[in-house]
């Protein structure tokens, strides 16, 4: 899920194709399973994780098949996502008039919004589902729109210019010199996403050259241009400050959140978004695994002595006077998007006051 462009959203949106008849395509082989004869650990897991399931065409969504049908009412209409064999189609209802298409994409692991075509034109399915209450609910960002008739309560008719950002941000090819190319995607971030050459260089490999084209190294890196690479998707301190996208709605972008944090200085790389997070693993959620990060800087003397060789301890750092462990429960708050539906870590690191607002 990622926000709108234009607006502050967290779910995907895509183009507007007039008079183009789009269908979803068969899924593609993931480059991954090649790059894994030689990087195992990054690419034999990558597939499954929240980027290299950003995409995914209905009939490969384990969504739709642990939930075949799954409805929700808002009065007065009925919303209905329903899976019978390969195909997926979404309904709304005002009890007199019925309006089915097929589901044409599904971006999102956990929560997912969904595309259709009607008439043409790609909507934004008005309906998504949410993990946190393991049903549907309106779109986030939805919530203000009124509907005046069916053919409005069906979903929000995508813009023209939000195509190459959504496609570019959740699958693989889709865009190539500055045009999108939907024929041509694959869905999910795959590993040619971020490291470009790397098809160039897995074909290489197979003929005995693979030295010497090998995409850069990503580590290599300062933190702030891994947080403007990152950002891409994730959203830059710069173009949330441009874009005005203001109060706990922002909490979303990583990169921003980060870049406001008063111990990110974009040069030391043990606060950046690889220092935390690895791309090509699942999600880690568990809170106190991110302490040895945080104890990289604020460590006391004593906690010190118990880290690794291979960790330097900042020693203008002040160690925490509270705990030593879970972290970031306390420096990170958990903060809800306006619909509750949806939770994030703030990535601003800070000291959090009871009763402060949301620092933005």
């Amino acid at each position: 899920m990622v926000p709108r462009l234009t607006t502050p959203r967290i779910f995907l949106v895509l183009v507007l194709l007039a008079g183009v008849h789009l269908v979803a395509q068969p899924a593609q082989t993931n480059a991954a399973s090649s790059c894994a004869r030689c990087h195992a650990a990054q690419a034999g897991p990558q597939p499954d994780t929240p980027m290299g399931r950003g995409m995914q065409w209905p009939d490969a969504n384990p969504l739709f098949k642990s939930h075949p049908q799954l409805s929700f009412r808002k009065a007065p209409y009925t919303y209905r996502v329903e899976t019978k064999g390969n195909q997926t189609l979404y309904s709304v209802t005002d009890g007199t008039r019925t309006i089915s298409l097929p589901i044409h994409w599904s971006f999102g692991k956990g929560a997912q919004t969904w595309l259709f075509e009607r008439d043409g034109n790609l909507y934004e399915s008005m309906v998504s589902y949410y993990p946190s209450i393991d049903g549907l609910e309106i779109t986030t960002g939805d919530s203000a729109l009124t509907p005046q008739n069916l053919d409005e309560a069906v979903g929000r008719k995508l813009t023209k210019t939000e195509p190459k950002d959504c496609f570019g941000c959740h699958s693989t090819g889709a865009v190539s010199m500055g045009k999108l190319h939907l024929e041509r995607l694959e869905p999910g971030v795959t590993c040619e996403h971020c490291h470009a050459g790397a098809n160039a260089h897995m074909v290489a490999a197979f003929q005995g050259e693979a030295y010497g084209t090998a995409p850069p190294d990503l580590k290599g890196l300062s933190s702030e241009d891994i947080s403007s690479f990152c950002g891409q998707c994730h959203r830059t301190w710069e173009m949330v400050v441009r874009s005005n996208w203001r109060g706990e709605v922002n909490v979303r972008f990583q990169p921003y959140r980060l870049a406001n944090s008063k111990c990110f200085d974009g040069t030391d790389p043990r606060i950046s978004c690889i220092a935390c997070h690895d791309p090509h693993q699942d999600l880690v959620t568990e809170d106190s695994s991110y302490d040895a990060t945080c104890l990289a800087c604020h460590a006391s003397t004593n906690q010190a002595a118990n880290l690794s060789a291979q960790t330097v301890v900042h020693r203008e750092a002040k160690p925490c006077t509270v705990a030593s462990a879970n972290c970031v429960s306390c420096h990170m708050p958990k903060v809800k998007l306006p619909n509750g539906l949806v939770t994030f870590h703030d990535h601003e690191i800070r000291i959090v006051k009871p009763g402060a607002p949301y620092p933005d």
